[in-house]
């Protein structure tokens, strides 16, 4: 048996933040592309990884026959598995898995669903919903940001799986047309997370494996595969995709 772990993802924050991890833990692991824009997650071969169709799925030795979806439990097991990353005592240990659970429940859901407003659709086509997804956008930012305004790291007194959770979705910021001056405090947290050598290795195995690879599914995808991505009826006249429509 090998002791490879093989993680099947794409370029997205979900799969970077495992790759973080697994770079931090030195752990041996291939990176397997899944065409997303192209449907390959609806494929019968994914279906039996993850009938949600989702990314990332991680296969380990460890688990023999027992892929591993949702990117905060797969977390949970490589610190676990590890023993690092996560606080032994329990208050702390606590502490960082409830902002885990809050990465997983509230800033990437709402950042996502952002993102459909404003990538997926023409901007200003459905006007209530992506100011409504602005407005949640806005005060997670700030959230996060008055919380690291007294602290190095976002829990447990220590670099941590909660901010290897986090990282990759903050970078949207910007891309959000939010202002990086209002959110001092985050943005410097950015900044020594990024300097780390291990999430740098991590940055450049995710543009090695998918970064090339997620234009071209991109360039290839039709009309339907987008709005099947995205989540949208593209049969419906009043749904405008931003590829297709603008």
């Amino acid at each position: 048996m090998t002791d490879t772990i093989t993680l099947h993802g794409m370029s997205s924050p979900n799969v970077t933040k495992v790759v973080l991890m697994l770079e931090e833990c030195g752990l041996d692991y291939e990176l397997r592309h899944v065409a997303v824009f192209n449907q390959e997650q609806f494929s019968p071969e994914f279906l039996a990884l993850n009938p949600l169709a989702k990314v990332p799925v991680l296969e380990d030795p460890l688990l023999p026959g027992q892929p591993l979806a949702e990117s905060g439990a797969i977390l949970i097991w490589l610190a676990e598995r590890e023993n690092r990353f996560l606080p032994a005592a329990a208050g702390p240990r606590a502490e960082t898995i409830q902002w885990v659970m809050h990465q997983m429940a509230n800033y990437g859901p709402m950042l996502g669903q952002l993102n459909h407003f404003t990538m997926g659709l023409r901007q200003g086509s459905q006007p209530y919903a992506e100011a409504r997804y602005r407005a949640q956008a806005a005060r997670l930012y700030r959230l996060l940001d008055q919380r690291l305004a007294d602290r190095e790291w976002l829990a447990g007194g220590a670099y941590s799986i909660a901010d290897m959770a986090m990282h990759p979705w903050a970078f949207y910021l910007e891309q959000h047309q939010f202002d990086p001056a209002d959110h001092p405090a985050l943005v410097a947290w950015r900044s020594r997370i990024a300097e780390r050598p291990a999430v740098q290795r991590a940055q450049e195995r995710v543009a090695e494996a998918f970064h090339a690879r997620i234009g071209d599914t991109i360039a290839k995808a039709t009309r339907e595969d987008y709005a099947r991505f995205y989540g949208f009826p593209g049969d419906l006249p009043d749904v405008q995709l931003a590829r297709f429509d603008d």
